[in-house]
């Protein structure tokens, strides 16, 4: 799972895309306030395969 902001959402897309070779999954997180995994941004989805 990566959580990740909107700007890059895309970039979590090909990564997931790229490591597991399957369609991502993307979900609003709904949990208590996450960080970005690029930048330190509060995050604003999570993209899983």
């Amino acid at each position: 799972m990566i959580y990740c902001c909107q700007e890059h959402v895309e970039l979590a897309l090909d990564i997931v895309v790229d490591e597991y070779e399957t369609a991502p999954v993307i979900e609003k997180v709904e949990e208590e306030k996450k960080t970005c995994e690029y930048c330190q941004n509060e995050a604003e989805y999570v993209v899983a395969n």
